[in-house]
């Protein structure tokens, strides 16, 4: 009887063990969900922060093509005879200006 005794004590000690063990590792499988998730999180605002950001510069380099490409047709320097001299001298710069 008393070793019986001792047995149901021991079995309930490890139960009582395991269930305590168990629930520790729920609650650190919980808040490495939690840590994932927020970090999903984080991720997702820095992707659309940097897309919005890609459209941005895109635009911009859009725009500053077409305004490259106005001056382009109406710089004098890249219409000049002189523009193909391998070293520029001031005299044939100012040679191309309009007076």
């Amino acid at each position: 009887v008393f070793q019986n005794h001792e047995e149901d004590d021991r079995k309930v000690r490890r139960r009582e063990k395991n269930r305590v063990a168990a629930q520790r590792s729920r609650k650190k499988q919980t808040q490495k969900a939690d840590k994932l998730h927020e970090e999903y999180e984080s991720l997702e605002q820095e992707n659309t922060s940097l897309k919005r950001e890609i459209g941005k510069l895109t635009d911009e380099m859009k725009h500053l093509s077409e305004v490259l490409k106005d001056h382009e047709r109406i710089c004098p320097l890249l219409h000049c005879t002189m523009n193909f001299v391998t070293i520029p001298r001031p005299d044939t710069l100012t040679s191309c200006l309009p007076r």
